[in-house]
């Protein structure tokens, strides 16, 4: 199938990657792809912009090398009761939210424990993707997490860098082939990401969409396939 967009990326302003937003919308368009989020890190992750970048981020022009570009957030989960590390009043103002959990902001707590912060930001009224839940450092419950992203229509990501040989993510490739089996039995959607802090690695697949194969997960609870059925999950058309 194509992979008609990328929603989790990040430029310098992350604080540790190193293409420009004009630089990414060039590299997304010579890809081929049809959409660009970029979704630099929130406030509590070491060396990101500050609140005021995410405030401004609405002078950036929304189509640039001619394709669609959003702007929006990877939030930082700081406790296991739904909380992150941006208020309401912004996460409004985001075009797309991302919550993910991360070592500089977040203490791994046990299986259940991991669980229960994954379902309670499922509850932020804002946030439509969990990053990257394939870090075995954060062990999870995945069939807990497939039935609630379910029934509360937030997307799980498949994460292409957490394939990588150098990711600091464990186990990553078998812990979403066990996810994966538990989306398909209970139809959750999902979304192939390539988590690029690289202008070269956007839109790459070369390591999700083989697993996907693999696994034999159906297209039709892929959500790159479609701009349209992207932006559904981002208003909160399937909820």
């Amino acid at each position: 199938m194509e992979y008609r967009l990328d929603s989790h990326t990040h430029t310098i302003a992350s604080g540790h990657a190193y293409n420009t937003i004009t630089e990414m919308a060039a590299a997304a368009a010579a890809k081929g792809l049809e959409l660009l989020a970029i979704t630099e890190h929130s406030m509590m992750m070491p060396g990101t912009c500050g609140e005021f970048y995410f405030h401004n981020l609405k002078v950036v022009p929304r189509r640039l090398s001619e394709i669609e570009v959003f702007f929006g957030a990877e939030l930082n989960i700081i406790d296991f009761e739904g909380h992150v590390d941006m208020n309401d009043r912004l996460t409004e103002k985001m075009d797309v939210c991302i919550a993910s959990m991360h070592l500089p902001c977040l203490t791994p707590g046990t299986k259940k424990k991991n669980t229960q912060g994954y379902l309670k930001i499922m509850d932020h009224p804002r946030v439509s993707i969990i990053g990257h839940p394939d870090d075995g450092r954060y062990p999870v419950d995945y069939e807990t997490l497939a039935a609630a992203a379910a029934e509360k229509h937030v997307l799980l990501e498949v994460n292409n860098h957490s394939l990588s040989p150098g990711s600091s993510r464990l186990n990553a490739r078998e812990n979403l082939l066990v996810m994966l089996d538990w989306c398909r039995k209970y139809r959750t959607h999902i979304i192939l990401n390539s988590d690029a802090h690289w202008c070269g690695d956007i839109g790459s697949t070369d390591l999700s969409a083989p697993l996907i194969r693999e696994a034999g997960f159906p297209e039709e609870l892929i959500v790159n396939r479609s701009v349209e059925e992207y932006k559904a999950w981002l208003k909160k058309e399937h909820r």
